[in-house]
């Protein structure tokens, strides 16, 4: 699920502290006890755990390999991939590419990754009508701000900061990324954490290993549990706390959940997901949770499911096969998508 996204991409500001409602989730991890008694018998895979941080909040991922040695070699070459990424995406960062590109409208020879991720933000920008835009960054500094002075941003002030929206005026290819309008700026945490979580898990596959459970701010599955049962993963709203939790059994595939009680501006109905057709949060569904094969896929379709409203769902995810949703709707009702 995508991340609150700070004011700018150089500081924080205090009443913004670096790690609130950073992972909207809640999807917390149940392993199987068959499982948890080979890590500790030491027989056949054993498991290793690495965390570390991206894009501003706690990531990790559990792996189980009998190559106690390799497996240590490759946690540390997967720190070093996270910290590269976070490089490119962080808004927490001054010197990241989306930092230098926010600060001055242009960024030259972006990195692939930033392309590849604009790519994929674009053709969910376009299937959404628009729903999906990373360019909303403006008006999150306008709520924000607005919430930090003690009222609600006034009409005149949501129009101005939507005048600034609009990812077809961002341009870009391997040499360069432009807004073609002043004062735009970009937020990639709804799409940029997926590939992150899949950067990772190609990379984990890639070195042999068949069993992993990858939290990089989104959620993917690297094979089944060692004993061929699916990963259980919870999912809970703290703000429907009347609806049960919600099971997930995943095996090779990821899981996004996108909520609008990751942060919220004086109010549940005030938070981080902007429908930037109105300027004002998305109000449609409480929460959207995606499973798709993908984590980047995953973590785009569920913002972007949120925002479009369950109408436009089925034609989102048809547009990347494997790919299905659950959503609570406004009035706590569940819709299987």
């Amino acid at each position: 699920m995508s991340r609150p996204a700070p004011r700018d991409g150089s500081a924080l500001a205090a009443r913004w502290p670096r790690r609130q409602a950073l992972k909207v989730l809640a999807a917390s991890l149940a392993l199987p006890a068959g499982m948890l008694a080979l890590g500790r018998a030491g027989a056949g895979a054993a498991s290793q755990r690495w965390s570390g941080e991206s894009l501003g909040g706690p990531v990790g991922l559990t792996l189980w390999h009998q190559d106690r040695g390799h497996a240590r070699r490759t946690l540390a070459h997967i720190a070093a991939e996270v910290a590269r990424l976070d490089a490119v995406f962080s808004l927490y960062r001054h010197d990241s590419e989306i930092a230098a590109l926010n600060r001055s409208g242009r960024l030259s020879s972006p990195s692939a990754d930033f392309v590849a991720v604009l790519g994929a933000a674009r053709q969910v920008f376009l299937l959404s009508g628009g729903a999906f835009d990373p360019t909303v960054q403006p008006l999150w500094r306008l709520h924000a701000d607005a919430h930090a002075n003690g009222a609600p941003p006034s009409p005149a002030s949501v129009l101005e900061a939507r005048s600034r929206v609009g990812f077809q005026h961002l341009e870009f290819g391997p040499r360069s990324v432009r807004f073609a309008a002043t004062g735009m700026a970009v937020t990639l945490n709804g799409v940029a954490q997926g590939y992150i979580t899949d950067r990772v898990a190609d990379l984990l596959r890639n070195e042999g290993f068949e069993h992993a459970m990858v939290e990089l701010g989104e959620t993917r599955a690297l094979g089944a549990a060692v004993d061929g049962a699916p990963f259980i993963v919870s999912v809970r709203n703290p703000q429907a706390p009347w609806i049960a939790d919600r099971e997930v059994k995943l095996a090779d595939a990821a899981l996004s959940v996108s909520g609008g009680y990751g942060m919220t501006f004086g109010a549940p109905e005030a938070h981080h997901i902007f429908d930037p057709r109105t300027g004002r949060s998305a109000l449609s569904l409480l929460d959207v949770a995606v499973i798709a094969p993908r984590a980047m896929h995953a973590d785009a379709l569920s913002t972007a499911i949120c925002v479009a409203g369950e109408g436009r769902a089925a034609a989102l995810l048809a547009a990347f096969p494997g790919a299905r949703a659950v959503a609570t709707r406004a009035d706590g009702t569940i819709a299987h998508l």
